[in-house]
């Protein structure tokens, strides 16, 4: 058997408030016409750029061989011109390759890609969602009304969710780190308080920053957030701060989750051997796919530590961490969006279900789940935006923005 063929789709989310303006998929197909699933999470070049790597690599190293040579390809692919060192873009497209090989590799021994990374211990996994607005509402209402959170919180508990997760501590800058506005210290203080209080102990909450701030503004508003007693702090400084992070994690309380944006073992490593995190959260269409996934599983497991997929794009990457949480002892938590329905469920030919607090893990050959080629093609993506965008400027207390 030999990869044959690679085709990419970039499709057009109609909300880009729940998983971003886009998706980024990857078609594998090999010469006996078995056809692999990938997803690119994150890039920092706009989605035709990303496009052409995914080709570019592919034609390098996949076209024309075994599927089945994962590490190969994976160690080929990291050391390419010289590199060998983290990259999060070369790392979106070695994770988005490497799941549709392993797609390919589990329908071609008709197994599930867990039973070929040592079997599930799960049938269903915990999961979480972000606090979102009502579909329609326009803008970021619900991170800016802590009662309005705390009514969204309460609906999401009535549909089963054990776990909710928000982040209204902003801005995002790319100039961070900075001390958080005192402002938005007591705003967040709020939030914990309006939401802990509508779900009371039915539900943990996940308070996140995404890395805005630095350590001494990350202890300054952890301080205030102890008492309602979240699940964890996740990235309270820029995820390049290894020792920063390291300062939060032992003036506080609240155990400390990082790692989105992280690529390949060797960062997570770091921060393990440093104390600086509880729960590490890679993601598989950014960290190095399926095997270097569980690599670092596998280290999280040695320091203490616990995993909590990341999964802020489509359903393939959502399908992916399924597959990394039911083989994994040391498993906490899984980032979904909302119940999977929407266009997450119409992406795919078979929906993932969630039933009580928890996603059922596909059984399926593969990653379980087959892309809808026919929406692919009806919402393919125009724009040229970035995944994700942040503000360019530093934060100024006398901005309006901020």
């Amino acid at each position: 058997m030999r990869i044959a063929d690679i085709e990419t789709f970039v499709v057009a989310n109609p909300r880009p408030d729940l998983g971003g303006p886009y998706f980024v998929f990857v078609k594998l197909t090999t010469d006996d016409g078995i056809v692999g699933y990938g997803e690119h999470y994150g890039a920092t070049f706009r989605p035709p750029v990303v496009e052409a790597m995914l080709e570019d690599l592919a034609g390098a190293l996949l076209i024309g061989r075994d599927p089945f040579l994962i590490e190969r390809f994976c160690r080929s692919a990291y050391g390419r011109g010289f590199t060998a060192r983290p990259d999060v873009t070369l790392g979106g497209a070695i994770s988005a390759l490497e799941m549709a090989c392993w797609d390919i590799i589990g329908k071609a021994v008709d197994k599930p890609v867990h039973a070929l990374l040592g079997g599930r211990v799960r049938d269903a996994v915990r999961s979480y969602t972000y606090i979102y607005d009502e579909p329609g509402v326009e803008g970021d209402a619900v991170y800016r009304d802590p009662e309005l959170a705390a009514r969204r919180a309460a609906a999401y508990v009535a549909k089963g969710f054990t776990a909710l997760k928000f982040d209204p501590a902003g801005p995002y800058s790319s100039m961070g780190g900075y001390q958080p506005l005192l402002e938005r210290i007591e705003l967040s203080a709020r939030f914990c308080s309006a939401i802990r209080e509508a779900v009371g102990t039915d539900a943990d909450i996940l308070f996140g920053t995404h890395g805005q701030f630095t350590p001494a503004g990350a202890i300054r508003l952890a301080a205030r957030l102890e008492p309602y007693d979240p699940l964890w702090f996740e990235e309270p400084v820029p995820p390049d701060d290894v020792e920063g992070m390291a300062m939060v994690r032992r003036h506080t309380s609240i155990p400390i989750a990082a790692g989105e944006r992280l690529t390949g073992k060797v960062e997570f490593a770091r921060l393990l051997a440093a104390s600086a995190v509880d729960i590490v959260q890679p993601d598989l269409g950014r960290c190095g796919g399926l095997l270097e996934g569980k690599k670092i599983a596998a280290i999280a497991e040695v320091h203490g530590a616990q995993i909590a997929p990341h999964c802020y794009c489509g359903p393939i990457v959502a399908a992916a961490n399924l597959q990394l949480a039911a083989c994994s002892p040391n498993f906490l938590i899984l980032e979904a969006i909302e119940d999977w329905g929407g266009f997450h469920a119409e992406l795919l030919k078979t929906p993932l279900r969630f039933e009580n607090g928890c996603t059922v893990v596909p059984t399926a050959p593969g990653l379980g789940v087959e892309l809808d080629e026919e929406v692919l093609a009806a919402n393919r993506y125009e724009g040229d935006d970035l995944h994700i965008e942040m503000v360019d400027d530093p934060v100024d207390h006398n901005d309006p923005r901020w």
